[in-house]
């Protein structure tokens, strides 16, 4: 009986050393005190209580998913490029980050002067991409991208 416990409890412990598989995509860092990644974090955070500092915030770390795309498939996550490009075109987008954003946020943005205008350019850009990587999307992005040109 003492055999077979020890050879249960050995069992359990050697199969708690497997690897696990890679995850298609990468959704951002997991955080050391939460089970959900960086990204998710940012999106509760942002629609629960937005704040300019949240935009900011969710901007860089979609411009960080869009510019460093890991997994196992190599590509952007479906929808990210089409959610950054919808938040870069909102009107008060650029506004919260030209008075909110910090110097490192700037830098990863990589924006300087005309927030407005440069973040239109990245936004439309954005679901041209979402386009690309995801052509089933295009049914819910086309009239996104007519929406905007008419502004």
């Amino acid at each position: 009986m003492k055999k077979l416990i020890v050879l249960t409890g050995l069992a359990l412990l050697l199969s708690s050393c497997i690897e696990t598989k890679p995850m298609l995509y990468n959704w951002g860092y997991k955080s050391s005190t939460k089970s959900a990644s960086e990204y998710e974090t940012l999106l509760y955070d942002n629609y629960h209580t937005q704040s300019p500092e949240s935009v900011c915030a969710l901007l860089c770390q979609y411009e960080y998913m869009v510019t460093h795309p890991g997994g196992q498939r190599g590509v952007v996550p479906p929808g990210i490029c089409a959610e950054y490009g919808y938040l870069l075109l909102a009107p008060e987008t650029s506004q919260a980050f030209e008075s909110k954003a910090t110097k490192r946020q700037r830098e990863t943005m990589g924006a300087s002067g005309d927030y407005g205008a440069t973040f239109r350019e990245k936004g439309m850009q954005m679901l041209q991409k979402e386009i690309e990587l995801y052509p089933e999307s295009s049914i819910f992005i086309q009239p996104l991208i007519k929406k905007f040109s008419q502004q």
